[in-house]
């Protein structure tokens, strides 16, 4: 490849330091995308950190960072990514950006990836790119998110939230899964894989925030549906049914299904179709067992039933799905 196609084929990703920045959040995108490399040994990701101004930034840290670039660099790059600052002001306290943030996000490109980690999801609610949108934060945070932005769909019990062009991750560590999942979004579970051994971290984990706390993450009366969610994740391949999770949230089936509703957008069935899916697709790209232990242990049942809701997900066969995402290692 000469160098004019590598460059175009490298994503651009922009990593926004505000002040109060948390340091370890500002080093996962640099640290996780920048050891992303094709089976060629070419970068995947080229990243590019910047502060509002081109000054040097306050950290929550005893340390200021000096950035290299102003806020302009985000006008070229195809990923921007929000790390979380525990002094963002009036952002939490109004739900109004400050005026140069304001116009640093509106210079972006229309259709740039925007990527919120822990409370950068509150960057990105008050600059309106969360309206009607699911979204996470820090379990601590997610609270005073859904008060603060009431059209914003909060799910305070996953990891992080893929809605397309717009992702979110709760805190500190899920900033490094988020990374890792737009790495195998992109490039498939191979290199993402790779990605992981090199950083020294797992290339998926289950579950979500619940895990974690000890209260239950939703609501304050536990009234949540994210410990059920949690649960669910941990048993795909059981036959799971609306009275299952109803039992184990300790409501009626109508009330879980209202708040599973509203929570997550979802029914509970749409729910837990695609998880399965995404675990096939995990399993697809990274084990060589057949179609129907795949399928048998994402909770399909028989490689059929599997076939037939790959199919109408993502339009391809299991088969098919496979043969793309190994093409890269048996390439190497």
């Amino acid at each position: 490849m000469n160098q004019a196609a590598q460059n175009q084929a490298t994503h651009r990703v922009g990593v926004l330091a505000l002040d109060g920045v948390v340091p370890f959040e500002l080093a996962i995108p640099a640290r996780i995308f920048g050891v992303a490399v094709s089976a060629a040994g070419e970068p995947l990701y080229s990243v590019t950190t910047c502060s509002v101004d081109g000054r040097p930034v306050r950290t929550d840290a005893d340390y200021e960072l000096v950035v290299g670039h102003d806020a302009s660099a985000l006008a070229d790059v195809d990923t921007v990514v929000i790390p979380p600052s525990h002094a963002l002001g009036e952002i939490q306290e109004t739900g109004l950006l400050p005026g140069a943030l304001r116009d640093a996000l509106a210079a972006v490109r229309p259709g740039t990836r925007m990527v919120g980690i822990c409370t950068g999801s509150y960057v990105l609610a008050a600059a309106g790119l969360l309206d009607r949108r699911p979204a996470t934060t820090h379990w601590k945070e997610a609270e005073q998110l859904r008060r603060m932005f009431t059209s914003v769909r909060v799910d305070a019990g996953v990891l992080f939230v893929d809605d397309g062009d717009v992702l979110t991750s709760a805190g500190v560590a899920a900033g490094v899964d988020l990374c890792l999942h737009i790495v195998r979004r992109d490039h498939g579970s191979e290199i993402a894989n790779a990605v992981a051994r090199m950083c020294v971290v797992p290339p998926w984990r289950d579950g979500g925030q619940a895990q974690f706390v000890r209260q239950p993450v939703p609501e304050p009366d536990g009234s949540g549906t994210a410990p059920t969610r949690a649960w669910a994740l941990e048993r795909l391949e059981e036959p799971l049914t609306l009275a299952d999770l109803a039992a184990h949230a300790r409501v009626s089936v109508r009330t879980f299904t209202r708040r599973f509703r509203a929570e997550t957008g979802d029914s509970p069935g749409q729910w837990l179709l695609r998880q399965r899916v995404e675990r096939a697709r995990h399993l697809l790209e990274t084990t060589d067992w057949p179609v129907d232990l795949v399928a048998h242990r994402a909770g399909f049942g028989t490689g059929a039933s599997l076939r037939q809701h790959l199919h109408t997900a993502i339009g391809v066969s299991p088969q098919t799905y496979r043969r793309t995402f190994r093409a890269t290692r048996d390439a190497a």
